[in-house]
């Protein structure tokens, strides 16, 4: 199967340079920068085709390749539709090369944008979406996890492939045995224990394991809604402490705007109606761990000094949907899918 395969809507293919101009553009076409851009040695694409389109990055870096190589790690969830996967660096901006598998293939020549792999692949490891070969998500989760530079980046792969229900922490951890002596195998061991399956963004991560970092909780929930007694929704935190009434949120930069301001600001209200103590983070505060710690001690010397309301439950009512495990939003139809994970957008 060669790139000639990929089927995906919207996705420019790259051609050959054909001397005759009948399947590709010719060597003199190719000299008019205007027109064409090289995308790889003898391939090229239109210039119309956008190089920022995830897709087309992707498409890219497979031209020239071995038909038996495949898109794996990021580039492989991003294919897929990953929501968190978007082939960017942590600034945002940064392109990240885009990984292959190559098996036992060897390119005989670096190119900028393309990050080989020559790790051997089992048997089961590749799969076909729209006519480009992939790793299946397993093998291409612990391929970033592997190369993760910390573990709270390791825990953040994991954390947003199950996200969009690729993985399951069982699943994923049978797969994790059976790569005995991988390179930085052992940070994806470590990661594995600190994985859950209902964190909705990776900041969501990086505040989890500073706050299993700054106070012991032996019951750190993510996501989970809390209802009143009557069985309305009241609320759902990015974290929850139950035993002590102590939540926590992460507000990026969108939440600085004035709708989603106003709208904090009123379920900051709804915390303290129903005795939570919530502690918020931002953007900045990945930087400054002390200042997130202060907080955290400082939230939960105040719930230590009163008992807990009994006005709030995380019982859930009959008409309410649970999703907070992998298995039960695989179990959603489309329309069911469309009504409760809405709230993750």
């Amino acid at each position: 199967m060669g790139i000639e395969d990929i089927t995906r809507a919207g996705v420019v293919l790259p051609v050959r340079v054909d001397p005759k101009g009948i399947d590709g553009p010719t060597p003199k076409a190719v000299r008019n920068k205007k027109k064409w851009r090289r995308v790889g040695r003898g391939w090229y694409v239109p210039t119309e085709a956008d190089p920022d389109r995830l897709d087309q990055r992707i498409v890219e870096a497979m031209a020239g390749l071995p038909d038996t190589a495949a898109v794996t790690g990021w580039a492989a969830l991003g294919w897929e539709r990953g929501r968190w996967f978007t082939g960017l660096g942590a600034d945002g901006a940064t392109r990240l090369p885009v990984p292959v598998a190559l098996d036992d293939q060897r390119l005989t020549a670096q190119r900028s944008g393309l990050l080989p792999s020559e790790d051997w692949l089992f048997e089961s490891d590749i799969t076909t979406v729209d006519g480009l070969r992939i790793t299946v998500p397993n093998r291409s989760v612990t391929f970033e996890t592997r190369r993760a530079r910390t573990l709270v980046r390791a825990v953040q792969v994991i954390d947003m492939a199950a996200y969009d229900d690729f993985i399951d922490l069982e699943d994923l951890s049978t797969y994790v045995d059976r790569l005995v002596a991988r390179q930085g195998i052992k940070l994806t061991r470590r990661a594995l224990p600190l994985a859950r399956e209902n964190t909705w963004s990776p900041q969501e991560v990086t505040m989890r394991l500073m706050w299993d970092a700054a106070v012991t909780c032996p019951v750190l929930l993510c996501n989970a809604p809390v209802f009143d007694r009557s069985g309305n929704h009241l609320f759902t935190p990015d974290l929850f402490d139950p035993m002590t009434g102590v939540a926590g949120e992460y507000n990026g930069r969108v939440h600085l705007d004035e709708d989603p301001f106003r709208r904090d600001l009123d379920k900051e209200a709804a915390y303290r109606h129903h005795g939570i103590e919530v502690v918020t983070m931002m953007s900045a505060d990945r930087y400054d761990v002390d200042n997130v710690e202060r907080r955290l001690r400082a939230a939960y010397d105040r719930a230590g000094r009163r008992p807990l309301s009994g006005s709030w439950t995380l019982d859930q009512p009959d008409w309410w949907v649970d999703t907070s495990t992998v298995a039960r939003r695989r179990a959603l139809s489309q329309s069911e899918r469309a009504i409760w994970l809405r709230r993750r957008t």
